[in-house]
């Protein structure tokens, strides 16, 4: 597949399904060791299914983006506006194991950026878990600055702690 990757935007339900499908073999593969298997397991029932995948579409505020090669999803983003009006928040960002280290991450971090500079926003904000740093490592490469930490309830007696990453466009 080398290191061609179409980034086009999810529009359809069948698109969801296969973000859904991505997304719980990659927490899987990755996050154990970071967090709990049943944080996992929780975390991918409340954000990862069909209707909450829809919903979020259907608001119009957040966008997925799909990362193809060779026809194949190999990764995919959700970015939006968040409660900081100068920046794009990048909720999401997936790629799967044997395409890490290949570009893929920063070719949909470029999506979002791209967006971002359409909608006059000067910054792309993110949270990382404190123990992902695979993911923090990556950030960083792309030029994103760690700005402190963050801790959130999330449900069902789990709590996200994160770092809260910038990119100033």
């Amino acid at each position: 597949m080398g290191n061609t990757f179409v980034i086009e935007p999810a529009s359809e339900d069948g698109h969801l399904s296969e973000i859904q499908q991505l997304a719980h073999a990659i927490w899987r593969e990755h996050y154990p060791g970071i967090i709990s298997p049943a944080q996992i397991e929780y975390m991918l029932r409340e954000g990862y299914n069909l209707e909450t995948l829809r919903w979020e579409v259907s608001q119009g505020a957040i966008r997925y983006d799909r990362a193809m090669a060779g026809g194949a999803l190999i990764g995919f983003s959700a970015h939006g506006p968040g409660s900081d009006a100068g920046a794009l928040v990048l909720h999401k960002l997936y790629v799967g194991a044997a395409q890490r280290g290949r570009g893929c991450a920063r070719k949909l971090v470029e999506s979002a950026a791209e967006r971002a500079s359409a909608s006059a926003l000067g910054r792309i904000v993110l949270r990382v878990n404190k123990r992902n740093r695979v993911a923090i490592d990556a950030y960083e490469r792309m030029g994103f600055s760690n700005c402190g930490s963050i801790i959130t309830d999330i449900g069902g007696g789990f709590q996200m702690d994160d770092y809260w990453m910038q990119l100033v466009l």
